[in-house]
């Protein structure tokens, strides 16, 4: 492979919106087993939130989904590659980078619901200020100052 076809491929998976309309592939072969990946991902998925017990799941799957896209970039790192045998190797990293985006995104919240949490939290904080500087108590009555 020519060097700026390397440098090409190693850009175009190293691209930050590289999985942008990047299918999950249907399975993989991590380590020499085969790995029904789409629906492992989709199964995690369909969940709000990874349960307990399929936390040490999850978090193994990403551990070794890292592991192969190291392995698999190698190759074309080291130009021990033809240019078609990279550009699969290529689109394959592609695809492991979605499922990993897919499942890094497990336990975080949606966008709306922290925003929710953080205006939640900003009214608690203003009003707290506006009853110490007020110096009303929780109660409603006062404290150390006099009203007429």
């Amino acid at each position: 492979m020519k060097e700026y076809e390397r440098k090409g491929l190693l850009e175009r998976v190293n691209r930050e919106a590289a999985t942008v309309g990047a299918e999950i592939p249907e399975a993989i072969e991590i380590q020499g087993e085969p790995i029904e990946l789409q629906s492992f991902v989709f199964e995690i998925k369909r969940r709000d939130t990874v349960p307990p017990g399929e936390r040490e799941r999850v978090e193994q799957a990403k551990r070794n989904l890292r592991r192969e896209r190291l392995e698999r970039l190698e190759p074309i790192e080291e130009n021990e590659v033809s240019y078609a045998e990279g550009e699969a190797l290529a689109a394959s990293i592609i695809g492991i980078d979605r499922a990993l985006d897919a499942l890094e995104g497990l336990d975080a919240p949606a966008p709306e619901t922290e925003a929710k949490r953080q205006e939640a939290a900003d009214r608690k904080r203003w009003m707290s200020f506006l009853k110490k500087a007020l110096g009303r108590d929780s109660a409603g009555g006062t404290r150390g100052r006099t009203r007429f």
